[in-house]
């Protein structure tokens, strides 16, 4: 019985990164349809849930991803509802990487310590893996605070975080560095989920300041996030300030990503969004 994995990406093309993984993570099979929204997946389910039965379902599964997160939640909510009783196969959300990414940055930072009550920022924390990272410092009982250029516009990403995950997020302008050195002064932790190539965070900012405890940068493409810390760290110590760069955090995430992979096919009840997939994470790390 081969174990397939359907890929149903939001965008024009399917994402080839997913399909290498998914292919490391133990498919034996994937197909991959481009342009998936929840007016046109119904078909799509019904191949999955209908064609094998008892304990054979487990060898069929659906990853969600494209580079849009709120179409990926969107179809992945569409993909659930459409189960029901025993026609279900274990799915999993990943769009644009974000649940993996946020998920392996924060579990690394969390390794080993107590978050809560600690003040965690993430940089151009309205994009998907700085929603997803804020999201889960605030399920670690940090004091959460995202930045974006406009205040306004991390204020309204910041209400989407609480009422996904139940949190309370703070938004704070940061389109500039005077803006972003006001917004992290009291930071323990920093997390950059910027733009490739964008340094949000210059070195003089943060090499100097008591409070930093811990750093984190997504951003693998020179100029990093926060300069200073090196994409390929995992935990060197700056001056008793720890730094975790985009390779050293890249490590885990990939190992995570084909991790969940494996876990869809143990059962057909899997259900692998944020929560589940950072309760791996920290397993993991």
């Amino acid at each position: 019985m081969k174990k397939l994995l359907f890929l149903f990406d939001t965008d024009p093309v399917p994402s080839v990164f997913d399909t290498v993984v998914g292919y490391d993570g133990g498919a034996d099979n994937i197909t991959g349809y481009a342009g998936v929204t929840p007016e046109n997946v119904g078909a799509l389910i019904d191949g999955c849930i209908y064609t094998r039965g008892g304990k054979d379902k487990q060898n069929t599964a659906i990853f969600v991803g494209g580079g849009n997160m709120a179409k990926g939640e969107e179809l992945f909510e569409t993909v659930k509802k459409h189960f029901f009783g025993p026609f279900r196969v274990s799915v999993m959300l990943d769009s644009n990487g974000s649940n993996t990414t946020a998920a392996a940055g924060v579990a690394l930072l969390a390794k080993g310590r107590n978050l809560k009550g600690k003040k965690a920022v993430v940089l151009a924390g309205t994009g998907p893996v700085g929603m997803r990272a804020a999201g889960f410092f605030g399920m670690e009982g940090c004091d959460v605070t995202i930045t974006s250029r406009t205040k306004d516009r991390a204020d309204e990403a910041a209400k989407v975080i609480e009422k996904r995950f139940g949190v309370k997020v703070s938004g704070a302008a940061g389109a500039t560095d005077e803006e972003r050195a006001e917004a992290t002064k009291d930071a323990n932790i920093i997390y950059s989920a910027g733009a490739i190539g964008l340094q949000l965070l210059p070195k003089a900012l943060w090499e100097n300041n008591p409070n930093v405890e811990l750093l984190a940068d997504v951003n693998a493409q020179p100029p990093v996030g926060i300069e200073g810390v090196d994409a390929m760290d995992k935990g060197k110590d700056y001056g008793g300030k720890l730094g975790f760069g985009a390779l050293g955090i890249g490590g885990l995430k990939l190992r995570l990503h084909r991790e969940c992979i494996a876990k869809l096919f143990e059962d057909s009840e899997g259900v692998y969004d944020a929560e589940a997939i950072y309760a791996l994470a920290k397993e993991m790390a």
